[in-house]
Formats: structure tokens, C-alpha cells, sequence
């Protein structure tokens, strides 16, 4: 079985219902949901905020987390998420933001780190980090697989 074949499975058997706010994986963890029938019944939205604007916009995130933190960040995912929560009717959010590369790294943020969050109203938020190797594709599913991996831990938390 599919890591989002188990999500999916699991969202059903819990009644939750998920939203995403990606960044580096553009949507990649919604389609992965949402690729499955009978999506409807546990995935209620999908954010894709690739820019900062965006993620200010559409999550509300605070410019000036983005500014002293920067967009690829532990303040900053945990914002993405609880955006999300806020801007849907879901129980459960994901985000991901991340420097899938081959450009865009630093010496403090290297290609392939990633931040993600899951969030819900009954345990909060949960943050990892993560750098994944290899190249923007691989980075990208590496990040999507790892989300879902976050989700599923955190309903079989309840």
C-alpha cells in the first residue's frame, strides 16, 4: 500500500479532513490525495504559495517572518500551517517549504533542506526539518513522501 493510499485510509477512518500549504512541492502532496476517489471526503483544499506575497495572501503569513526568518523556515512553516487551518474548513494541514534547487541555496540553507509542519486543533503543531540530496526532482518527492510520512503519524496520534 502507498504511503498515500495509507493518508487517505487513515483521514477516512478518522474523519479528518486535510488541507496542504506548499511551496517547493507545487501541489505535489494534494495531487497525491487527490489522485484517489472518493478524495472529496477527507481533502477539503489545497494552497500552492510558492511566492512570499502568496504566502501572505492566501495564509496570512506575517511579512515580518518572512523578512527575518525567510521564507525556507521553521516560523515560517508553522505560519503556512496554521494559515491553512485558519483559511479552510480542515482539521488536519501540511505544509512544506523547502530549496528544491538546483539554485537558490546558502551556506545556513543548502539545496534540498526542508521545512514541514503538521497541524491540528488538537495537538498543535508539529515541525521537521529535513535535506534531502539529489536533484530538484528528487528533492520535490523526497519532500511529498515525507509530508505524507508527517501526516500519517500524526493521526495515529487521534
Amino acid at each position: 500500500m502507498s504511503i498515500a493510499t495509507q493518508v487517505f485510509e487513515q483521514l477516512l477512518k478518522h474523519g479528518h479532513l486535510l488541507v496542504t500549504a506548499e511551496s517547493c512541492t507545487g501541489g505535489m502532496v494534494a495531487a497525491a490525495i487527490t489522485d484517489m476517489a472518493g478524495s472529496s471526503a477527507v481533502f477539503d483544499r489545497g494552497f500552492v504559495t510558492y511566492s512570499n506575497s502568496a504566502k501572505h495572501q492566501m495564509l496570512g503569513v506575517p511579512n515580518v517572518l518572512l523578512e527575518t526568518h525567510g521564507a525556507v523556515s521553521e516560523a515560517v512553516a508553522k505560519a503556512m500551517a496554521q494559515g491553512a487551518l485558519k483559511h479552510s474548513n480542515a482539521t488536519i494541514a501540511i505544509s512544506i517549504t523547502g530549496i528544491a534547487g538546483p539554485t537558490g541555496g546558502t551556506e545556513t540553507k543548502p539545496v534540498g533542506l526542508v521545512h514541514f509542519c503538521c497541524s491540528t486543533l488538537k495537538h498543535g503543531d508539529r515541525h521537521e526539518r529535513k535535506v534531502f540530496s539529489g536533484d530538484r526532482a528528487q528533492v520535490r518527492a523526497s519532500a511529498c513522501k515525507h509530508a505524507l510520512g508527517m501526516i500519517s503519524q500524526t493521526l495515529l496520534l487521534g
